[in-house]
């Protein structure tokens, strides 16, 4: 019986140990995928990009459809969101690079308000991307967000070609949009 208690409490051990080891993996993974710049997750896609029709910040009316022709990355944030506030001059250094080539950058700006969407914009030199008010977070829903920042990169064509979870760099926009701009 001590022998069967032993080899009990060995498993239990090895079981325990195993899963600090796992939950540890995890965290620094997760640490990883989420550091500064870095996409948590992105996905190849081949879909519709979702209709996206409202008022933008400046009180315009605005029109995905419109931008048909274009690529155009569709950025979920918020102002209340620390990896957006990095990663939007990150996004408006793009389109002044690639917008003479067809590029623009259209947000959703979900569940915040519009003085303090306007704020950020000013505090990190991104007054010139146009975003679309998103205060009941409707909008974002429909583009299947999960929570923010979240981006979709649509083609000419109107489809999404790339999703990603968390803040892009210029090394995700490089690998993505120069092709995409090019056709």
């Amino acid at each position: 019986m001590n022998k069967r208690l032993l080899s009990v409490m060995t498993a239990v051990v090895a079981v325990a140990g195993l899963g600090v080891t796992l939950a540890a993996g995890m965290r620094s993974t997760a640490g990883r995928a989420t550091g500064r710049d870095a996409a948590v997750q992105t996905q190849a896609r081949d879909e519709p990009a979702p209709p996206l029709r409202g008022r933008t910040l400046d009180g315009d009316q605005f029109d995905l459809t419109t931008l048909r022709g274009e690529v155009v990355l569709v950025n979920v944030w918020a102002s209340w969101c620390d990896p957006c506030r990095r990663e939007l001059p990150v996004l408006a250094d793009a389109q002044s690079r690639w917008s003479a080539s067809g590029f623009r950058v259209v947000g959703i700006d979900m569940r915040d308000n519009a003085e303090s969407a306007h704020r950020l914009l000013a505090d990190v030199g991104a007054t010139g991307l146009t975003s679309v008010a998103d205060q009941p977070g409707s909008l974002a829903v429909a583009w299947g967000v999960r929570g923010v920042p979240e981006s979709f990169l649509v083609d000419r064509g109107g489809r999404v070609r790339w999703w990603t979870q968390g803040a892009v760099d210029a090394a995700w926009l490089e690998q993505r949009v120069p092709s995409l701009v090019a056709s």
